[in-house]
C-alpha cells in the first residue's frame, strides 16, 4: 500500500501569488509555516518552525486569492510533488511542494477564534497604488469546503514550471 498524504495547519507567509497557465487554468502558490512544540532531556521547551509551499489549481487557486491574506491560518489537505527544474544559473534543481485537494480557511493575523472575519484587503491588479476596498467576509456556514477532485483534470502542458 503507498500513501502520500499531507495535512497542514498554519499561517501564510505571504499573499498568495495567482496567476494562470496558456490554456487557462488558474493556479496560485502560498507560503505556509506550521511551528512544533517540544520540551527537550532538559525541561527546555524548544520550537522549530517549518516553511512549506502549497500550489492550489483551479476553483481552490480563485478562493486562495480571493480570501487568504498574509498571517491567516489556513488548513491544507493535499500530496508531496517533487518537481525538477533548471535555474537561472544553469543548475538542475528539485523542490518540493504540496498540491493542496482540500482548504478552510481560518482566522487572519491578529484575530483569534476559528473561521474568517471581515476587514479590508488590497484590490486586484490594476487599482490605485495603497487603494483598499472592504468586502464583508461571508459567515462560516456560507463557506464551502472544495475538493480538487471535483476541478477538471490538470494537464502536464498546464504546469507552469
Amino acid at each position: 500500500m503507498n500513501v502520500n498524504k499531507v495535512i497542514l495547519v498554519g499561517r501564510l507567509t505571504r499573499d498568495p501569488e495567482v496567476r494562470s497557465t496558456p490554456s487557462g487554468q488558474s493556479v496560485a502558490t502560498i507560503g505556509m509555516a506550521t511551528n512544533n512544540y517540544w520540551t527537550d532531556k532538559s525541561g527546555q521547551k524548544q520550537e522549530r518552525t517549518e516553511f512549506h509551499t502549497v500550489v492550489l489549481w483551479g476553483k481552490l487557486s480563485e478562493i486562495a486569492g480571493q480570501y487568504l491574506t498574509k498571517g491567516q491560518e489556513c488548513y491544507v489537505e493535499g500530496r508531496l510533488q517533487t518537481r525538477t527544474y533548471t535555474g537561472k544559473d544553469g543548475v538542475e534543481r528539485k523542490a518540493v511542494e504540496i498540491v493542496g485537494e482540500t482548504m478552510q480557511l481560518g482566522s487572519r493575523a491578529g484575530q483569534g477564534g476559528g473561521g474568517m472575519s471581515g476587514g479590508t484587503r488590497p484590490m486586484a491588479a490594476g487599482a490605485a497604488a495603497g487603494a483598499v476596498v472592504s468586502k464583508p467576509a461571508p459567515r462560516e456556514e456560507e463557506i464551502q469546503t472544495i475538493n480538487l477532485y471535483d476541478d477538471k483534470k490538470i494537464k502536464n502542458e498546464d504546469v507552469l514550471f
